[in-house]
């Protein structure tokens, strides 16, 4: 009875089609990446092996010395170089990328003349200037030229405290490479933007941090990653200061101890890679966190969803 009264009202011949079948797409193969991928691999396995029974890398000296004390604390010294170098260097920077783009000539010239000094000389030589500073410097006076002197600093003390010697050298020459970073980022930003928050009322002090910046770390953190990585490589100069409790210095001096130099080169890049490989891993989540939003690539589980609403919806039409 009940199928007799669902029959009710169809006209003979319209019959309900059958739901669509889901299409299942098969992905191309490509012979030729496959076997670039095989010679990568194969290539890769050769070189663990040869370095797994060279002789000269002296594995066992490796494992021996890869935990030593000397070299963990020598680990956590390059990175309180690398986070108050780069935090000393961001701040200076954002500054200088500042006074940039003022319409003040004199702050403009000011920005471009350090960013100049800074990054046309070496790292190198400018920690050699400040490993010498007491001799160049005896003495800071500061007061009213030819009136008044207000005290008077001896440096003879600075030579005795090189390690904030060494991180003033190091932040001084980062600030100039983030003062363009920060420079560029903020100008990657439409000009819209500001225009909107100039006639909302805002100064530009306010406009800059609530608007201009949140959109300008989009462009800002990538290469300031960059500079955070090479940071931390960069302070194995400090011994031009000379620092040398830092972990390349601790390298070479075991190194002379053991007049085995290559497991303590070795070990000094482990914990490089080590630091390299967490500060990249920060970056990442850093990145996506200040591109929520801004980008238009579907991820893969965004993907899946809207074809499972797109096949939802062919199974309506056809009922």
């Amino acid at each position: 009875m009940a199928a007799a009264q669902g029959n009710l009202g169809r006209v003979p011949g319209d019959e309900v089609p059958p739901p669509p079948e889901r299409i299942r797409a098969k992905p191309l193969r490509h012979p030729g990446r496959t076997a670039w991928a095989a010679v990568i691999v194969f290539s890769l396995f050769l070189f663990i092996y040869g370095a797994a029974t060279n002789a000269a890398y002296d594995w066992d000296t490796y494992f021996q010395y890869l935990f030593d004390q000397r070299f963990w604390q020598a680990a956590g010294i390059t990175l309180l170089l690398t986070v108050l170098s780069m935090v000393l260097g961001v701040t200076l920077g954002v500054i200088l990328a500042v006074m940039r783009l003022t319409p003040n000539r004199i702050m403009q010239s000011v920005s471009w003349g350090y960013v100049w000094i800074f990054r046309g000389t070496p790292v190198y030589v400018q920690l050699v200037f400040w490993g010498l500073f007491s001799t160049i410097y005896p003495r800071l006076d500061f007061g009213i030229p030819f009136v008044e002197q207000f005290f008077t600093i001896e440096t003879a003390a600075f030579a005795e405290n090189v390690f904030w010697l060494a991180v003033i050298g190091l932040s001084l020459n980062e600030a100039a490479y983030m003062a363009e970073i920060v420079r560029g980022g903020i100008q990657s930003v439409d000009e819209g933007q500001s225009e909107a928050a100039t006639a909302l009322g805002m100064s530009r002090a306010l406009a800059l941090r609530l608007v201009i910046l949140p959109q300008a770390m989009r462009a800002i953190i990538p290469p300031t990653g960059n500079e955070v990585i090479s940071m931390l490589k960069t302070t194995s100069l400090v011994t031009a200061v000379p620092y040398t409790f830092d972990l390349y210095a601790r390298a070479r001096d075991l190194s002379v101890e053991t007049f085995n130099p290559v497991p303590m080169l070795l070990i000094a890049s482990t914990w490089y890679l080590l630091f390299t490989s967490i500060l990249m891993v920060g970056q990442h989540y850093l990145e996506r966190h200040f591109a929520r939003g801004a980008s238009r690539i579907m991820s893969d589980r965004q993907l899946q969803a809207l074809a499972d609403a797109e096949d939802d919806n062919l199974l309506k039409d056809a009922k």
